[in-house]
Formats: C-alpha cells, structure tokens, sequence
C-alpha cells in the first residue's frame, strides 16, 4: 500500500471515529421530562404578581423642571449650581405630560404625597427616564445607568405626609412619565417573597425574580411565553402566576434531566363540552340529550332537531392537545433550549372544574368524564404508565357550599388510585385537595372567589402541592 492509500485509510478511520463519537455525545444527552398541564383559567394562572401600577399624576406637586450645563457629575451639588433654565411644567405625570427644557442634565425636584398608607416602588418612565437617579425623602428609591439594570429601593409613605422628591437624569430623551406601585397589597407575589419572606428561591442574590436554568415553560393556546422558569412566565399576562411555578421548582430540583413545562389551557371551559374527550358518548338525562364528541349542539330535547353552533363537543381538547402535540412533533425547533434531546412523557397535570357546576347534570357526569380524559390522554401521548394529578376545585375552601361543586370535588378525589374505586390508577393517580390553601378576600388582592381572590400565595401553594404529589407518584 502506498503512502497516499495509507493517508486515505486513515482519513476515513479518522472520520468513522469522529461519526461514532457524535453519535455517542448525542446518546448521551439526557430526555427531557416533559409535563403536560392543562385546565382553565385557573391553570392558565390568576396569581397576581403585584398591585396595579399607577401613572404619576396629582401626587406630585410644585414640580420645576430645572437645565444645567455639562454632562451628569455624581459629584455636583446642583441645588448650589445655576440653571441654564427651570419651568413649572403643566403636566408632570399623566399621558402627555410637558416636554422638559433642552441642556445637559435635567433635574425634576418636588413634592409627592399618597392616600394611601403603604410600601411603594417608583419607576420613572420608560426608555431614557428610566436612566436616571430619582430619591424620595432622601432615599435613592430607583438607579439606572444607561445601559445597565434598574436597581429600586422600597419606601413606606403615610398617607397624606408630604415628601421631596428629585430626579437627575442621566439620558437626553427623559420625560416626565413615570409609575408607582404599591406593593405591600396582600396576597400579590412581590408582598409574599418581598414582605413576608416565603419562597426565598424566587428571588436572585440582586432582588430581581430568579430564573431557572433547567426547566423550560411553554405555553400553548393561551399563556404562550417560551422561556425559562420564572415568577410571570406562565400566565396569561407577565404580571401573574399560575401552578407552574411552583411545580416547575419541585420537577426541577426532584430531576437530573432538563423538564419541560407544556401548559395548554383555555379559560371558562367544561369537561363535558370544551374539552370532551374523543370516544365520548351521548347521554340522556330525562327527556334531553347531551352531545357527545363531534356533536355540535350541547343538548337538546329528544327526538328534535338539535340546532348547530359555531364550535362542537371536545373542539377545545383538540385545540389544545392538538398544539402541544405539534410542540413535540417539531421537538428541537419548538423548544430550541433543548435542541438535540429526546424526550419523555414524565406526567400529567388537570386543573378544572368550575364551568361544568353550572348543573347538577354536568356535575354529575364529572367523574366519568374525567376518568375517560384520563385514559385518553395517556393512549394519545403514548404514555400508558405516566403519573397523572388531578387538582380540586377549590373556591370559598372547606366553606363550599355550593352542591354542584361539592360533587365535582367528589369526584375529583374519587380517581385517586389510593381510593380502590378505579385499580388500575393504583400508584399512578393522584388527586390533590386544593380546598385547604384557600386564602380569604380580606387577605387577597382582589375578591373573586372563582379565581382563588387572584392571591399568588394560593397559586404557589397549589404548584409546590402538584409538584409533591408528582414527586410521590414517581416514587423513584
């Protein structure tokens, strides 16, 4: 053999190990442990984050807007420097408030007083104001420097005390838009981590809310961020939580493997008509008949004609699993963070229940659909032995007294496998009783009972139970 044969012998020697190794380093990567949630609304996630934020406006007063020459000099006294120009504007705050004068560093000096006693966070504007350094009482409540993170400082204000306020801006573009919130309002998830400590892991060493770097949240339908774990990440809006949160931090520290949070949810939906699962039959219930899958009227009165609408029996099961299914069709380019990695269907999560105790007929056909969304699930996700959680209504607390909703909650506990009722759910159906983290209204920030009164507290209490009792089904 000559040299040149031996040199193309090597080569492909050399590129049969390279080959062999790759496939050995993607062998190598860990599956995914995919969890899929569904529900309505309240699994979409209701948990709010904080109270409402509030535009500036007649809570500040005697506001002058002065110009000095130069750029910004941390070392300057501007109260002993003269301004090129200062003007009382017309509007500070507001939707328009008044441009400010031309020149290199502009300050806003002035007085702000609140109504309501309480902890508050200002945020002055958007863009170039946010590039700022603005005290209240001589506290720096908010620093930016161009470029960099918001650094805030929390103040307590007494109602009607009237404080000085100031604002050097360190952009051209400032303005005087800006926000305060109160965030000492019960219930909302910046008091729970901030005010009263509890789920310190929320939080990053530099006060803002913590990421996760090994579990993922994808929403599809409806909350349909795709990012990492954190506190906004999977509601309908950045300012709420749902049980994602909490169920993602207990996966997430229970596993080696990355996790995938798959959240398809849609509110104000039924199980015996949104989300009917396929296979599902017609019933009767005295003289009127109930739609079964496909159907396209949800009752009518036997032996008439039953009179279409624009949707059908089980339209929002398809909906949903329908997309997340696709997700994991296109697994690496749906979910790109764990691009290369196979995957496994690790568990279920079902959180639903308030629209089907409209009647007592929808409550009572409850457990059977349940049960058959359960098998369903399982058979169309290939996941025959998958753990599977079924979370309580659990509105007013063990107060309910609503009968509809007493025989929903029935028959959701009725499917826990430790129950006997159903044995082949034995050790991998569990129902989790989210009666006992009610949280009344006076302690919430809203009162709206079917929403567990928005109180993040309860969200996260429910996610941290999903979570265990997944844990517990694993069993590993």
């Amino acid at each position: 053999m000559n040299l040149a044969s031996n040199d193309r012998l090597v080569a492909i020697i050399c590129a049969l190990g390279m080959l062999a190794m790759t496939g050995l380093a993607e062998a190598s990567k860990p599956k995914v442990q995919v969890y899929i949630l569904a529900g309505q609304s309240n699994m979409v996630g209701i948990g709010k984050m904080y109270g409402s934020g509030t535009r500036w406006g007649n809570e500040f007063q005697e506001v002058t807007i002065s110009a000095y020459e130069g750029d910004y000099d941390p070392k300057a006294d501007y109260s002993k420097l003269k301004a090129i120009k200062t003007v009382r504007p017309e509007a500070f705050g507001g939707v328009k408030p008044t441009p400010y004068p031309e020149g290199g560093v502009r300050l806003a000096r002035g007085t702000v007083t609140m109504k309501e006693t309480g902890v508050y966070e200002f945020r002055p504007g958007y863009g170039d104001s946010q590039n700022c350094v603005m005290t209240v009482a001589g506290t720096v409540v908010h620093r930016q420097e161009p470029g960099g993170e918001a650094a805030r400082q929390q103040i307590k204000i007494e109602a009607g005390k009237t404080l000085p306020f100031e604002i050097v801006y360190l952009s051209g573009g400032a303005n005087g838009l800006g926000w305060y919130e109160r965030v000492d309002i019960p219930g909302t998830l910046s008091t729970v981590v901030k005010e009263e400590n509890k789920f310190p892991y929320l939080l990053s060493e530099n006060g803002h809310w913590a990421k996760r770097d090994d579990v993922w949240y994808k929403g599809v339908v409806t909350a349909t961020n795709d990012t990492w774990l954190t506190p906004g990440c999977g509601a309908g809006s950045g300012a709420a939580i749902g049980p994602e949160l909490g169920f993602g931090h207990i996966l997430g520290e229970y596993h080696d493997e990355p996790v995938l949070i798959l959240k398809a949810s849609q509110g104000n939906r039924s199980l015996n008509w949104d989300f009917l699962p396929p296979g599902s039959m017609r019933f009767e219930v005295g003289s009127t008949v109930y739609a079964g899958y496909g159907d396209k009227t949800p009752s009518w009165e036997k032996g008439s004609e039953p009179k279409a609408v624009n949707w059908y029996a089980g339209k929002q099961y398809d909906d949903c699993f329908g997309e997340a299914k696709k997700v994991l069709a296109d697994f690496d380019k749906a979910v790109a963070a764990f691009a290369g990695h196979d995957y496994e269907i690790a568990g279920f999560v079902w959180w639903q229940g308030h629209k089907d105790s409209g009647s007592m007929v929808t409550a009572e056909r409850y457990e059977q659909n349940l049960v058959h969304l359960i098998k369903t699930l399982r058979k169309e996700f290939k996941a025959p032995d998958a753990p599977f959680v079924v979370g309580t209504i659990g509105f007013g607390g063990k107060d309910m007294e609503k009968p509809e909703m007493l025989k929903i909650v029935e028959a959701q506990l009725a499917v826990d496998g430790a129950k006997g009722k159903y044995p082949d759910f034995k050790g991998n159906v569990k129902s989790v009783d989210t009666r006992p983290f009610w949280i009344p209204a006076d302690q919430s920030p809203k009162n709206q009972d079917f929403h567990y009164n928005q109180n993040a507290e309860t969200y996260m209490n429910v996610g941290l139970a999903f979570g265990n009792a997944m844990v517990e089904l694993l069993g590993k």
